[in-house]
């Protein structure tokens, strides 16, 4: 098997290069709160999620040092996605109640540090990731060198990988972050970014309760992409598919499409922002220690207090002596 890179693209190393890191808040405090055992304050408060989140956030922003961050949010109300298709995320079981509750410390955390919050009704914070990163490619012009740097653990959002949008999918215990762009996809997935809605729209996504063509797996999917390189390739070459696989794709149609509609990010949810809105700066950073001590997270504040500028003390006397 062909070892797959996952080094960072050379792109992000260079010093000249901005950087912005979108968020998926959602899907940060998921993982943290499954992949942690729950511990309490001791005020009885469950903090795993928080905890979790920002050892993340912690961990990403002192690797890549960017100059931007943002973060979105699911809001909790039906979308468009559900107004086209009741049974949307239907299957889904629904979450505790002990991880909503600590979504509030997270946004309290990200207020602390002065990093924007986006959230919309109707639309999704993968939605909001997409219009975020288009919007800034657009307002930054040729001027302006600037990467998206996509920090989730949801793949819905490799169709925005290019060679300038990247997905960091966040470590796991003993590893290092993987970054996703054009190549690495096409190592692991055998597509291309863009191809990602289409393989979605054949294979379906049981997590959503999209349905896809019945019948046709990832392997399928994938073999018919690299051979006709997108949904309307496959049907307009239709004749010359074969046997069960062509009538399972011509059964399966409307579905097929339906299917896409529903994965494809929306690149122009009505947001309003400027770039400089999104700007960070590491002394903020500084910030956070006093809600970080309150929840007891004396780890995270030995690492906020690494990243933190190194405070340069002058001494007054010495330095009037020099004239």
């Amino acid at each position: 098997m062909e070892r797959i890179d996952f080094t960072l693209p050379r792109s992000l190393n260079k010093p000249m290069k901005e950087k912005l890191i979108l968020i998926d808040g959602n899907s940060l405090i998921h993982r943290a709160f499954h992949a942690l055992p729950p511990f309490k304050t001791k005020d009885n408060e469950l903090v795993n999620a928080v905890f979790g989140f920002y050892s993340i956030l912690i961990n990403v922003i002192g690797k890549f040092r960017p100059e931007y961050v943002a973060v979105t949010f699911d809001v909790a109300k039906k979308t468009f996605r559900n107004d086209l298709y009741a049974d949307y995320k239907a299957t889904r079981v629904k979450a505790p109640q002990e991880l909503y509750d600590q979504f509030a410390r997270v946004k309290e955390g990200l207020g602390v540090l002065g990093v924007p919050i986006f959230e919309k009704e109707g639309f999704e914070a993968d939605d909001l990731i997409a219009t975020i990163a288009d919007k800034t490619h657009d307002d930054a012009g040729a001027g302006h060198n600037i990467d998206v740097l996509i920090l989730t653990g949801d793949k819905d959002t490799f169709q925005l990988v290019d060679d300038k949008t990247f997905i960091i999918s966040p470590a796991k215990a003993g590893t290092d972050n993987v970054v996703y762009n054009p190549e690495t996809i096409m190592a692991k997935y055998g597509l291309k970014p863009g191809q990602m809605i289409d393989f979605k729209a054949l294979r379906g996504d049981p997590s959503d309760n999209i349905p896809g063509v019945r019948g046709i797996g990832e392997k399928t999917a994938v073999g018919l992409l690299q051979k006709y390189g997108t949904l309307d390739g496959i049907y307009e070459n239709l004749d010359l598919i074969k046997g069960a696989l062509r009538e399972k794709l011509e059964k399966g149609r409307e579905d097929a499409y339906f299917s896409k509609k529903m994965v494809t990010l929306v690149h122009n949810v009505p947001v309003d922002f400027k770039l400089d809105d999104l700007r960070f700066g590491f002394e903020d950073f500084e910030l956070i220690i006093p809600l970080f001590e309150k929840l007891e997270f004396r780890s995270l504040i030995e690492r906020v207090q690494r990243l933190l500028p190194k405070k340069v003390v002058i001494d007054e006397e010495k330095q009037l002596s020099m004239f």
